[in-house]
């Protein structure tokens, strides 16, 4: 979360220059290149996908969501636009739903609607003027749920696969609108902007490493701790201050993610017991 956080704040001080298209393109190569022996040794794998649909569409919701992303981190405050992707799961609840027909139960719904209220609360309609970062921020969520209902349809691909083909085809996806918008880089940036590429692989790298030592349930509680760090990151660079009301609809989301699976399990068992 430190790595991740980090590189938020980069991508953040940057975004004032350069576009975020341009970044994510930067980005992706410097994952590119850190994967390159991977993708060698298993191109075959590679030019013979048997989903090459599927893995194009997961790719193309995966570059416009992070593309969204990194536009909102330039546009709002950190904190912010980390409390606003809590939201995912909600808006997963919705499209697993609709798109993969699973079944929900009335008290997630009741969780998502929750959910949602903490998400008006946090925004504060009444106050904070829409703009094109709030309109960043949430489409990131969109589209990154869309990638995540397609990764799912993609259940029998090989992960290696999964990962490679990502960063190649993120690469390739992002080169042509990255070079229409593409703004020339000084040395001096130069450094800055490959450590957002490392970082964001090194916080991936830590990701895979903590969930392959240590069960999901003890740890996706400790990403929500990842808004204490953007606002950290936030006031002690970017003097952000996060807002009462941002911290109220954050915690509200975040107990309404936390709670859904122990309320269901607990509604399940009082039922079996009847």
């Amino acid at each position: 979360m430190v790595l991740v956080t980090t590189m938020q704040a980069i991508v953040k001080a940057e975004g004032e220059t350069y576009p975020a298209v341009q970044l994510v393109f930067l980005r992706s190569i410097v994952g590119f290149v850190s994967v390159a022996p991977l993708v060698w040794r298993h191109r075959a794998k590679l030019t013979n996908l048997s989903n090459i649909r599927g893995h194009l569409a997961r790719i193309g919701f995966n570059s416009i969501a992070l593309t969204f992303n990194f536009a909102a981190f330039a546009a709002l405050p950190l904190a912010l636009v980390t409390a606003i992707g809590f939201t995912r799961p909600l808006v997963l609840l919705a499209m697993a739903a609709l798109m993969l027909g699973e079944s929900v139960s009335r008290v997630r719904y009741v969780l998502a609607a929750l959910g949602f209220a903490g998400v008006v609360i946090m925004v504060r309609p009444d106050a904070i003027p829409w703009n094109l970062g709030l309109v960043a921020a949430f489409g990131s969520v969109f589209f990154g749920s869309l990638a995540v209902v397609q990764t799912r349809r993609l259940a029998g691909e090989n992960t290696v696969v999964l990962m490679l083909f990502y960063t190649v085809g993120l690469t390739i996806l992002t080169s042509i609108p990255a070079a229409i918008v593409w703004r020339p880089i000084p040395w001096t940036e130069a450094p800055n902007i490959v450590l957002v590429g490392v970082l964001a692989q090194l916080g991936q790298y830590c990701w895979l490493q903590a969930y392959q030592k240590q069960e999901a349930r003890l740890l996706a509680p400790i990403g929500y701790l990842s808004i204490i760090f953007s606002g950290f990151a936030g006031w002690l660079y970017f003097g952000e201050v996060p807002s009462l009301s941002l911290c109220l609809g954050a915690a509200i989301v975040v107990l309404t993610t936390v709670v859904a699976g122990p309320a269901e399990r607990w509604l399940r068992a009082r039922t079996w017991i009847r």
